[in-house]
C-alpha cells in the first residue's frame, strides 16, 4: 500500500509576529522606554515606601490594619502577625517586601486598565465581543509565554516581570467589572434613567456602588493571579520571594524553595483576607442602597 499525503504550505504565523515584533522595536522604541521608566519608578517607589520603616514597626502596624480592616478579627490579625515575624525570622524580609512591591505595583497597573475595559464592555455589546475574545486567548495562552515579548520589548528586570504579571493578572479584573455591572437589576438603570441622570452619574452612582462587590472580587483574583506569577517572573530577572524559589530549584536546595514559598503563602493569605473583607463590606453597602 503506498503512502499517500498532501504538503501543504505552512502558514507564516511566526514570521508574521515577528516583522510586527522588529516594526515595533524600530517604530515605537521611544514608547517602550517611556513605559519603562514609569513602571520602575512606580515599582521603586512601592519598594522605598514598604522599606520606610524597619521591621520591628512595620510588623505591628500591618497587624492592626488587618484588625480593622477585617471588621476586627483578632484571630486574622495575630496570624498575620505571626507570619510577618516568621519571615522576618526566616532573613526573607527584603525580598517579601520587594515581591509586594511588585504585586501591588502589578495590580494596580491591571486595575487601572482592567476596570475601564470592563466598563466598556459592559455598555457596548460590539466592544465587549471583541475584548472576550482577548480576554480567552489571554487566560488560555501559558503563561511562560507572556515572558518572550517582555524580555524582548523590556529586556531583564523587574520591569518586563511587571508587564508579564500585569497581562496575566488583568483578565479577572476585566471580566468580573463587566460582569458586575451588567447583573445591576434593569429596574435600577429605569429608575436613573427616570430621574434625568447623565451617563456618568448613572456610572458613579448607581452602576459601580451596586457593582462593587463583583469588582472587589475582581480584584481579590487579580492579586491572586499576581502572587502565582511571582515565581515565573524570576526567570527573567525579576526578584523578590520568587527568585528565592527559582534558586532553589536550580540548586536542589529544598530548605530555600519551600522558606521561599511559605513566605509567599503567607502574604498571599493576608492579601486574600484584607481583599475578601473588602469584598463582604461592598455587599453590605450595596444591600443598603
Amino acid at each position: 500500500m503506498s503512502d499517500f499525503s498532501i504538503d501543504l504550505p505552512k502558514i507564516p504565523i511566526g514570521s508574521f509576529v515577528s516583522g510586527i515584533v522588529d516594526w515595533i522595536e524600530g517604530n515605537l522604541g521611544w514608547l517602550l522606554d517611556g513605559i519603562t521608566l514609569v513602571l520602575r519608578y512606580i515599582l521603586n517607589g512601592f519598594q522605598d515606601l514598604l522599606q520606610l520603616l524597619p521591621p520591628e514597626l512595620f510588623i505591628p502596624i500591618l497587624a492592626i490594619i488587618v484588625y480593622f480592616v477585617t471588621r476586627r478579627d483578632l484571630k486574622m490579625a495575630l496570624l498575620s502577625f505571626a507570619g510577618l515575624l516568621l519571615i522576618w525570622n526566616l532573613q526573607l524580609w527584603n525580598q517579601a517586601m520587594m515581591t509586594l512591591a511588585l504585586v501591588i505595583s502589578s495590580t494596580i497597573v491591571a486595575l487601572i486598565i482592567g476596570v475601564p475595559l470592563g466598563i466598556l464592555a459592559a455598555n457596548n455589546d460590539s466592544i465587549h465581543s471583541v475584548i472576550r475574545i482577548l480576554l480567552d486567548f489571554m487566560q488560555t495562552m501559558p503563561s511562560f509565554v507572556y515572558l518572550i515579548p517582555a524580555v524582548i520589548f523590556f529586556s531583564l528586570g523587574n520591569v518586563p516581570g511587571m508587564i508579564a504579571t500585569v497581562v496575566f493578572a488583568m483578565p479577572p479584573a476585566i471580566r468580573l467589572t463587566n460582569l458586575g455591572i451588567r447583573q445591576i437589576p434593569r429596574e435600577l438603570i429605569e429608575v436613573s434613567d427616570a430621574f434625568g441622570a447623565t451617563p456618568r452619574q448613572k456610572l458613579i452612582k448607581v452602576q459601580l456602588p451596586v457593582a462593587l462587590p463583583t469588582i472587589m472580587a475582581g480584584v481579590n483574583q487579580c492579586i491572586m493571579l499576581a502572587l502565582s506569577m511571582v515565581v515565573i517572573a524570576s526567570m527573567i530577572g525579576a526578584g523578590g520571594l520568587g527568585y528565592q524559589v527559582l534558586v532553589g530549584i536550580q540548586r536542589v536546595d529544598i530548605a530555600m524553595g519551600f522558606e521561599a514559598g511559605l513566605a509567599i503563602v503567607i502574604l498571599a493569605i493576608i492579601l486574600d483576607r484584607i481583599t475578601q473583607s473588602l469584598i463582604t463590606s461592598g455587599q453590605k453597602e450595596a444591600d443598603k442602597r
